[in-house]
């Protein structure tokens, strides 16, 4: 088996999740979310991250609106919608019960 395609498929099995608790607290440019990602070491280019938008914007979780820039084409700001703050929650729920469910199954005698 191969290391870093278990990683990597972990890491691209969390992308959503980890979008949207990144707009939950304020509206972000695409770089901006990708910055973000990089410094988590969510290591994500454009070509990953632009489709998954789209996807999370057409599921209703996000919104967008445009604003005017001075140093070029007008730029898309991503925040969430509130369908996208329960779905969060859900994912949130999940995320615990799943780090539980780890933490349980990798516990050791010595550990008890």
């Amino acid at each position: 088996m191969n290391i870093e395609n278990t990683q990597s498929q972990l890491r691209k099995g969390i992308l959503e999740y980890c979008i949207l608790s990144i707009l939950k607290h304020e509206e972000a440019y695409p770089s901006d979310i990708i910055e973000k990602l990089k410094k988590a070491k969510l290591i994500v280019v454009e070509g990953t991250l632009y489709p998954l938008l789209t996807r999370l914007k057409n599921a209703k979780l996000l919104q967008y609106r445009w604003e005017e820039s001075t140093s070029g084409p007008p730029r898309k700001y991503y925040s969430i919608t509130e369908k996208g703050n329960t779905f969060l929650l859900e994912l949130d729920n999940t995320w615990k019960d799943l780090a539980k469910a780890v933490k349980l199954t990798t516990k050791t005698k010595k550990d008890e």
